[in-house]
């Protein structure tokens, strides 16, 4: 409980102190998932100072993982404004579109961050998704490639493309983008389930087995190892049935 000497100071601190105070006070909580406490503390700041960037944002946050999207993108958009160059908030603005299943008004928000900061990878693969997610497969792909280039080692950026190929029914060009990212990680277990899948549908049966038994040795216990032992078992048998008529 505070003392009378207490409040006194706090009456005598500029509301632009206080509203720090505040915000500080509003970061804990939210960095402790408590959202909804830290709402209310976010709220007396911006009270107190409706110019500080940090309340608009971390407000924004806590909306965005309490599934409120549309209050968090009205946040983080004055978070924009009142910082031109805030990356952090242009991708989560852009986060949040595809959250709230805009994924077109998703697209300036990555370019901005992007263009803020464009050594970062995550922006740029968001930018790629948002494509996707808009039908635009090309420019996904595009985007996808060149994050590739640029960032070798990003591994996520080689996932995003061979499961668009994937869909797409390009299964030679996905198993070939998987292959280059076993090279960068062999012990990358999923990649050698999407290989085998791309062989099986092409069917390349040999070489669909081979790889379907590198991902069981490496994954055994994966929630994809029954498919994987199925569809195994399935080419099994198909292969002895063929042998078979051929003996015949």
């Amino acid at each position: 409980m505070s003392s009378k000497s207490d409040k006194k100071v706090k009456k005598s601190l500029p509301n632009v102190e206080l509203s720090a105070s505040f915000v500080s006070k509003a970061d804990k909580l939210r960095e402790n998932k408590l959202y909804k406490e830290a709402v209310a503390i976010y709220l007396n700041a911006i009270l107190l100072n409706r110019k500080d960037v940090n309340s608009y944002y971390g407000l924004g946050m806590c909306y965005k993982s309490l599934g409120n999207y549309a209050k968090a993108i009205k946040n983080l958009d004055i978070a924009t404004e009142l910082k031109s160059d805030f990356y952090e908030a242009y991708y989560e603005l852009g986060i949040c579109h595809l959250l709230d299943g805009i994924p077109c008004g998703a697209i300036k928000n990555f370019v901005r961050a992007i263009q803020i900061n464009p050594e970062n990878p995550n922006a740029i693969l968001q930018l790629g998704i948002a494509h996707e997610l808009c039908d635009e497969a090309d420019m996904a792909l595009m985007i996808y490639q060149k994050l590739i280039e640029n960032s070798p080692n990003f591994i996520k950026a080689y996932e995003h493309k061979s499961t668009l190929l994937m869909k797409l029914e390009r299964y030679n060009e996905a198993s070939s983008v998987l292959m280059h990212l076993l090279k960068i990680q062999p012990d990358y277990s999923s990649a050698y389930l999407g290989i085998a899948t791309c062989f099986d549908k092409t069917g390349k049966q040999t070489e669909a087995q081979r790889y379907y038994r590198k991902f069981l040795q490496k994954k055994p216990l994966d929630i994809q190892a029954q498919f994987a032992k199925t569809r195994l078992e399935k080419l099994k048998s198909v292969k002895k049935h063929c042998n078979y008529l051929s003996l015949v």
